[in-house]
Order: C-alpha cells, then sequence, then structure tokens
C-alpha cells in the first residue's frame, strides 16, 4: 500500500518513473499494489488504470474506496460530506482566510484546504464538530470523524482476505501514520513529517520517490 505524493513523486511533485517502474514489476510479480491517497477519485484513478494497478483504491483521505467487483467499477463513499462542508463554513466564520483546494470541484465526501493557513487555527475553529482535521503537507484536510485512511484501508482489503499487518505501507503524511503503525512493515523517509517517521520500522535514507523504491527493497519485495 502506498502514499502518492511524496512517495511516488519526487521533490517537485512529478511521478518518478524508478517508482513507476517498482509499481509495475510488483504487479508482474502478483503482488497488487493498493493507492491510499489524499487525491481525488479522477485523479487515483487514472493513475491506477495506467500503471496497471490490481489493487483497490482509498482516495480522498478514506473518504472513497474504489474497486473492481464482478467486472464492474464500484465505489464506497464512507464520510458525510455534509459535516466537512460545514466545519469549512465555521472555518471562513471565524477568519481564517482557507480556500478550497481546485480540485475540490471533484471532491465527494470532505473539505480541503490550501496549505497556507495556521493548522492549530483551523483546529480551533472546528473544535467540539464531528469532523477530523488533518494535514498531508500538501493540504489542510476536514473529514467527519471516524474516516481516514486506516479504516478505509481496513474496508478496502476485506474482499482480499487480507488486513493491513499483511501489507508493506509506505507514506510519508500525518494521515498515513494510523495506517504505518498497523502495517505488517511501515516504510517512510527523511522527508515524511516527524510522526510519520516516528511510526515507520524502517527509515529510509533517500527521501520522496527514492525511498519508495529503497523501502520496496527493504521489504523484500523488489530485489
Amino acid at each position: 500500500m502506498t502514499d502518492v505524493d511524496g512517495t511516488l513523486t519526487d521533490a517537485r511533485r512529478r511521478l518518478d518513473p524508478r517508482a513507476l517502474d517498482a509499481v509495475r514489476r510488483l504487479e508482474s510479480g502478483g503482488i497488487p499494489v493498493v493507492l491510499s491517497t489524499g487525491n481525488v477519485l479522477p485523479i487515483s484513478l487514472a493513475l491506477h488504470r495506467f500503471l496497471g494497478l490490481s489493487g483497490p483504491i482509498v482516495a480522498e483521505n478514506g473518504g472513497i474506496v474504489y474497486r473492481r467487483e464482478g467486472g464492474r467499477d464500484v465505489v464506497v463513499h464512507r464520510a458525510d460530506p455534509r459535516v466537512a462542508r460545514a466545519a469549512f463554513r465555521a472555518v471562513r466564520r471565524a477568519g481564517i482566510p482557507a480556500r478550497r483546494l481546485f480540485t475540490d470541484r471533484w471532491r465527494e465526501t470532505e473539505v480541503a484546504l490550501e496549505p497556507g493557513v495556521s493548522l492549530a487555527a483551523v483546529r480551533r475553529a472546528v473544535a467540539g464538530r464531528r469532523v477530523t482535521v488533518e494535514s498531508t503537507g500538501y493540504a489542510i484536510h476536514l473529514m467527519e470523524r471516524g474516516a481516514g485512511k486506516l479504516p478505509a484501508l481496513r474496508f478496502a482489503l476485506g474482499p482480499l482476505g487480507l488486513t493491513p499487518a499483511d501489507c508493506v505501507v509506505l507514506g510519508d503524511g500525518d494521515n498515513d501514520v494510523a495506517m504505518l503503525r498497523a502495517a505488517g512493515f511501515a516504510v517512510s523517509f527523511p522527508s515524511a513529517s516527524p510522526r510519520a517517521r516516528a511510526a515507520a520500522r524502517y527509515l529510509t535514507r533517500s527521501s520522496f520517490s527514492g525511498g519508495f523504491v529503497e523501502g520496496l527493497k527493504a521489504a523484500h519485495l523488489l530485489g
């Protein structure tokens, strides 16, 4: 299971051919790859298809799970967007100049804010609400409490007869911490958040996508 931004990408958020080749090698060897990302489903699904992945997708920070089932596309929404939208209105009423990401026009279950505002101030503005606030380093996500990448990953893996403990998980953000802690083998990078680094079993020497390839080798998934 892998995050996308900062994991399959370099420091400028460009997809790294080395990471893409590694993912294709895993799939060719019969190891399904699961994308777990804060990105919206259209972006995640395009990447999934262009790479020829067979695993499910956890998108919108756990708000959406996508999988193929019986030859058809199945999309499951796991968070109530009304909770996030109400929280966003509270943030704006508090005078915080938060702006939604451009990709929010396709976002279905949460609200993602541009990262230039104070995370602490956003949390204060929504205190007492049924909402979780998480930072990825690329955005601040508002989502219904109880959602998140780990519950969605468990749900996505269920039909495969797997749990997070059966997986190698690679991630770099605070929103990856719960998954890293639940993983069978958890990898993070020097470029990751302090919490993600602390949650990992293996900390790579290289950052970003270089660390992704290094982590797969450390997990003995690549030669």
